[in-house]
């Protein structure tokens, strides 16, 4: 199947992801922050990313920007959930950044296997447009 990239700094989430990605066969690799994460893609670009978008050091909307400096052609999911009460208010924000899709979370298995079907379908690159 396809060959997924997970950035996130929840060992949890990212222990979620990993069984739930594996289980539907999916290649996946984890970056616990957006700086490893841009690290990883480098050395071997992933079909689809998974990027959180609150994490330390480097965060998602700047992890995201960079990955579509690196690759205009990255297929990036954003994942949020309410942070301090604003987390979810961010991923308008992140498709604006180059995001093709976003996820609210807590999401379910189906949602995200439906969102990595629907950006591995419809080709690559962001549904916006390329950031500025």
């Amino acid at each position: 199947m396809a060959n997924i990239l997970v950035i996130d700094d929840d060992p949890q989430v990212r222990f979620w992801l990993r069984a739930a990605l594996a289980h539907g066969g999916h290649q996946v690799r984890e970056a616990d922050d957006g700086a490893k994460g841009i690290g990883l893609y480098r050395r071997e670009p992933a079909e689809v990313v998974l990027c959180d978008l609150y994490m330390p050091g480097k965060e998602g909307l700047e992890t995201i920007r960079e990955l579509r400096r690196l690759d205009p052609a990255a297929r990036i999911i954003a994942m949020s959930g309410a942070t301090e009460g604003v987390g979810k208010d961010f991923l308008p924000v992140a498709e604006k950044f180059g995001a093709a899709r976003t996820l609210a979370k807590p999401f379910d298995l189906e949602a995200l296997l439906g969102a990595i079907r629907e950006v591995l379908s419809a080709g690559s690159g962001a549904t916006t447009g390329p950031s500025q």
